[in-house]
């Protein structure tokens, strides 16, 4: 025989308190003691009671779900955008943004729903699907500074929130990071170990975040009596890292620091140098940035810039969160500060 799944009537049996008492408190509605708020939730672990979500969604006009938007530009193939999403997977930043969001969403009952958007019917879909009242509101992570699916987000009124400022002005709140101070950060441990010959391996340069570290670490330097920095292009990958050191090298073999402008491409510039047989950090000293996974793993572990990417992922989320129960009407920013942390590589 089946028992019968508790209801709201054998909650307020349980805790000795009415049953609106009760749905006030499963609800999240604010105006009810704390004493009796403890109350209730004893009762429901003692009874099992598990709220019914689509008519607690009708009481709080909330689905329990956001959208975590992977978004881009361009209007791509199925090929290439099977592509895209396998290197979000493969990439330890996007990793690192989940652990913030869900560790933040998961103890208010409330999880993420992931969704790409790198082409224009994609990106509609994506807004479609929040006008529609799927979900309470978006987290998007941009990965192309052209990408039109902030302002979208922001005509249609929608409640979002950015990882990096956006390149054009749009009427939604963000969480970034301080990245010319990043760079600076890098530029004086360099100098700091005596490095007098030394070479960059930048981020894509239409991307905000990478112009901004560059624009750092090169300023730092010509305060340090350096005013000419090589320079060479990456795109946040290792293998863009081997690409980019490759060049310099051929171009200026003495190099005597290097800072890339992420772990992955740091760890492409020590595969690099240590096939050529120069030694990190004893021969080239080698900063990344990010203090992701691959910082530790790398040979050998690199000092890198830190991005706290876990709390501005959450911090993304709290943001979302208050923007969509009312508590906040207009766009905000949250800067976070990068911070060195030490290990062989430099």
């Amino acid at each position: 025989m089946n028992r019968q799944a508790p209801t709201l009537e054998d909650v307020a049996r349980e805790a000795g308190v009415s049953r609106a008492t009760v749905s006030r408190v499963v609800n999240g509605v604010r105006n009810v003691d704390p004493a009796i708020q403890d109350l209730v939730r004893l009762a429901v672990e003692r009874t099992g009671y598990a709220p019914n979500r689509a008519a607690r969604s009708l009481v709080t006009r909330r689905t329990g779900t956001v959208a975590l938007v992977v978004s881009g530009a361009g209007d791509t193939s199925e090929e290439e955008r099977n592509a895209f999403a396998a290197r979000v997977f493969s990439d330890p930043f996007f990793g690192r943004v989940v652990g913030g969001v869900v560790g933040f969403l998961r103890p208010r009952s409330t999880h993420p729903v992931l969704m790409f958007a790198e082409s224009p019917d994609a990106r509609q879909e994506v807004v479609r699907y929040l006008r529609q009242g799927n979900a309470d509101g978006a987290l998007v992570v941009s990965t192309h500074p052209d990408d039109p699916l902030p302002a979208l987000l922001a005509e249609a009124g929608l409640p979002a929130v950015l990882f990096a400022r956006p390149v054009r002005p749009v009427a939604l709140s963000h969480v970034d990071l301080a990245h010319w101070d990043g760079g600076r950060i890098a530029a004086e441990r360099l100098l700091a170990r005596g490095c007098r010959k030394v070479a960059t391996v930048s981020g894509p340069w239409a991307v905000a975040a990478g112009q901004e570290r560059l624009a750092g670490f090169r300023d730092t330097m010509a305060r340090g009596g350096h005013p000419y920095v090589p320079v060479a292009e990456g795109g946040f990958t290792q293998d863009s890292g081997v690409a980019a050191m490759t060049a310099l090298l051929a171009e200026h073999p003495d190099v005597e620091g290097v800072f890339a402008a992420n772990d992955l491409m740091a760890q492409g510039v020590c595969q690099v140098l240590r096939e050529r047989g120069r030694r990190v950090p004893d021969d080239v000293a080698v900063v990344g940035f990010d203090d992701s996974s691959v910082a530790a793993t790398c040979r050998p572990p690199l000092t890198s810039v830190r991005q706290p990417v876990e709390d501005m992922a959450a911090a993304m989320a709290r943001l979302l969160d208050e923007h969509v129960r009312g508590l906040r009407t207009d766009p905000v920013a949250v800067l976070f500060e990068p911070e060195l942390v030490v290990r062989e590589s430099a």
